[in-house]
């Protein structure tokens, strides 16, 4: 049993505390589903010593300017947009941003947003030769269309995704984008075989790897 900790979204003061150590001692992986500061994920990382995957949100910087210096990416972090990696036998893939709706970085048409999914596909048709499956852990900012998502284009789901669900059959699609705001509102849905969460604020998920693994544990292949 491995546990995740997934962040989106919003900065939270039981993580970015001393807390953060104790409450969250028995997570061995982080994933962060954007919108996040980058020295937010840095702090995860540095307090946890665990490895922290992300995607950008379309709120993210292109740089994060600093008191002594600038940065482009969480420090120590795996940027997973348009890479499939394989981690302790967990694949992992993922996309970032979200639909475009002002100019700005990290937003895409839902035909960008295409081509984003389909150049993963050669590498979870390989996935599925060595490893008997496609993939584990989806890793998005938006969701897919028709879960969790809205109405107006900023929150709009992507037509992709859903399809990456339907034929690839991921364990699990993270995603963020969707503020949790009322009581209520669904963070979890099952389609297919697929668990989506919506990972607003932080969200803990046990996760059992595949068994069949054919690679020595603790390696990431691109």
């Amino acid at each position: 049993m491995l546990k995740a900790l997934i962040v989106s979204d919003v900065v939270l003061p039981l993580i970015y505390s001393p807390q953060i150590r104790q409450r969250f001692s028995d997570v061995k992986l982080v994933v962060s589903c954007g919108d996040l500061p980058y020295f937010y994920q840095e702090y995860i990382i540095s307090t946890l010593d665990v490895p922290l995957f992300f995607v950008r949100g379309n709120h993210d910087k292109e740089i994060e300017y600093g008191s002594s210096f600038t940065r482009s990416a969480p420090a120590g972090g795996i940027d997973l947009h348009r890479k499939v990696l394989n981690y302790r036998g967990i694949l992992i893939a993922g996309v970032e941003g979200s639909l475009r709706y002002r100019s700005g970085p990290f937003q895409y048409s839902q035909s960008e947003m295409w081509a984003h999914v389909l150049a993963l596909a050669p590498w979870l048709l390989r996935n599925r030769l060595l490893y008997g499956r496609y993939l584990d852990i989806f890793v998005s900012h938006a969701p897919p269309r028709g879960v969790h998502d809205g109405d107006d284009l900023t929150h709009r789901g992507i037509d992709a995704f859903r399809w990456l669900i339907k034929v690839f059959r991921p364990a699990f699609h993270f995603h963020g984008h969707v503020h949790v705001i009322l009581p209520g509102t669904p963070t979890e849905t099952l389609i297919e075989q697929t668990r989506v969460i919506n990972g607003y604020g932080f969200r803990e998920v046990d996760f059992v790897p595949a068994s069949n693994r054919r690679i020595a544990p603790w390696t990431i292949e691109t």
